[in-house]
């Protein structure tokens, strides 16, 4: 028996996972490490937590298979956190705790870029406009507010990047992390020259950019001799782990979307040819297919608004859930379906903290329009849920707008694993909605690029043919996509309206934030 290992580098911990010949994950270990907030709105890891919890994952998951496994593993894919930055020095050693994808502190910095390149300079240039949580913005910040680590400076490496270093012993990187730096040409795919001249940033900081099938190191024998692994074993490009999570349901051909409901949500979509959207209100970046790219829009808070109303409004739900082991939203679920689709003219707005897409819209907050006595609490929730979908289906919109077509939906996430959601959501997108057998997200992805790196699959789509399963597909309802189109257009009107009222009301928060009592 062989094995594919996939290693994700998350926000919360480090997911390794085994892969056998036949696409089963024989085994999975999950190491924790924690997350820092010294400053509010700052959000930092140490890379060494990181490089200790995946140590220790692959000797869980060699552990859990039998003695000698490491040596039946014939590849390594790493999968990670996009955007957040390791800072090494001369020595290779870290300069300071990495910034985090969710690191709020570089508003600023995200001005002076927009400033210096223009926005019709950056969608040319990156493609992508410059938003605080991409990589670019960290490397300024480093400059302007911390010079003497700045002059340290001589690499910068993504999460996985920087464990496959020290798997390795190699420097490099993949295009699909590298396309969420704001530094890369997703169009050419490799990295900006013009642009690093412009934000007066050497090139020599940036690894190499690979393809994500590509070999790019070998565990040295050191690694292996702590790990359990094979010394020599190959280890390929890798991918952010939104294109893991992509690959590993099967999003690897043109027609194909991904809806993923998790904290936040994304809306996921191959193009075979490079497309960006004139307003950027999607992104554009380099899919973990070779030669690929795709569509990426993001609300929020998706998933955590449902989470906001379990853990703000619904007490008895969650001690039902203590006592007895029934989850709390499989009950709200349950009581959502009371009320009618549409919810009767009720109207949720999922802006907890802001809004990436389409809005670019920090100041952005939740809202409940609409609310008449007539209204239960099941319409409440019901409208909680078709809010988080009518979010999803502005991405989408922007998408097929775009002219890439869709022909399916696949979910995954907390809104693939509820029947009831599943409808809903075919019923907003207008679309059959597919769920597969993938319940390990990312590693999994990570998994089958390192079957293409090792010669065990031809390419990607020979790998998700063979792995990745259908397991359900569901149609919409006609009459209930009817009464989404016309509830997610009001939904779609709001925000417009109250734009203006946002900015006032983050002014007034801020100003009685900092008075005396």
């Amino acid at each position: 028996m062989t094995y594919l290992l996939g290693i994700d580098i998350g926000t919360t911990g480090v997911r390794a996972i085994l892969v056998d010949e036949t696409g089963r994950v024989a085994a999975g270990a999950t190491v924790g490490h924690p997350l820092h907030t010294p400053r509010p709105n700052w959000s930092e890891q140490d890379p060494e937590d990181w490089w200790r919890g995946t140590v220790d994952a692959i000797q869980a998951v060699l552990g859990k298979v039998g003695a000698g496994t490491g040596r039946q593993v014939i590849g390594v894919g790493l999968s990670g956190q996009m955007h957040s930055s390791v800072f090494l020095d001369r020595q290779d050693r870290v300069i300071r705790p990495a910034l985090l994808w969710n690191d709020g502190r570089t508003s600023a910095q995200c001005r002076w870029i927009t400033k210096r390149v223009g926005e019709a300079g950056l969608k040319r240039l990156v493609g992508n406009p410059a938003l605080e949580g991409f990589t670019a913005p960290k490397v300024i910040w480093l400059r302007d507010e911390e010079p003497e680590r700045y002059r340290q400076l001589r690499t910068l490496l993504l999460p996985k990047d920087y464990i496959r270093f020290r798997l390795t012993g190699e420097k490099a990187t993949e295009v699909s992390d590298a396309a969420g730096t704001l530094l890369f040409d997703v169009r050419r795919r490799q990295w900006s020259r013009a642009l690093l001249d412009r934000l007066g940033v050497s090139p020599d900081i940036l690894p190499p950019a690979v393809e994500s099938t590509d070999v790019c190191g070998r565990v040295t024998p050191a690694v292996a001799r702590r790990t359990g692994l094979k010394a020599g074993t190959p280890v390929v490009g890798g991918g952010a782990d939104n294109t893991c999570g992509a690959v590993g349901n099967g999003i690897v051909k043109e027609g194909r979307a991904l809806a993923s409901i998790g904290t936040s949500g994304v809306v996921f979509a191959q193009t075979d040819r490079v497309k960006i959207d004139p307003r950027m209100r999607v992104h554009t970046f380099c899919h973990s297919v070779p030669h690929r790219w795709y569509l990426m829009g993001v609300t929020l808070s998706a998933g955590n608004s449902f989470r906001w109303f379990r853990d703000a409004l619904s007490p008895l739900e969650v001690q039902v859930e203590r006592i007895s082991g029934i989850d709390a939203y499989t009950l709200l679920t349950e009581e959502a379906q009371m009320a009618p689709a549409g919810s009767e003219g009720l109207i949720f707005l999922p802006y907890l903290t802001g809004e990436r897409t389409p809005h670019r819209d920090a100041a952005a907050r939740g809202v409940l329009f609409g609310l008449s006595p007539r209204h239960s609490r099941a319409h409440v929730v019901r409208a909680v849920m078709e809010g988080i979908t009518c979010a999803m289906n502005d991405s989408l919109g922007i998408i097929r707008g775009l002219g890439v077509g869709v022909e399916e939906v696949r979910a995954t996430g907390g809104g693939g694993r509820n029947a009831f959601w599943v409808q809903m959501q075919a019923d907003v997108y207008d679309l059959p909605v597919v769920t597969v057998a993938a319940t390990e997200g990312p590693a999994f992805g990570a998994a089958l690029m390192a079957g293409v790196g090792a010669g065990v699959f031809g390419d990607l789509i020979d790998a998700t043919d063979q792995f990745v399963k259908v397991i359900g597909a569901t149609d919409p309802n006609p009459r209930h996509a009817a009464r989404y189109r016309e509830s997610c257009a009001l939904f779609q009107s709001l925000y417009p309206d109250l734009k203006a009222s946002f900015a006032r009301a983050q002014a007034m928060v801020e100003r009685q934030a900092g008075e005396t009592e």
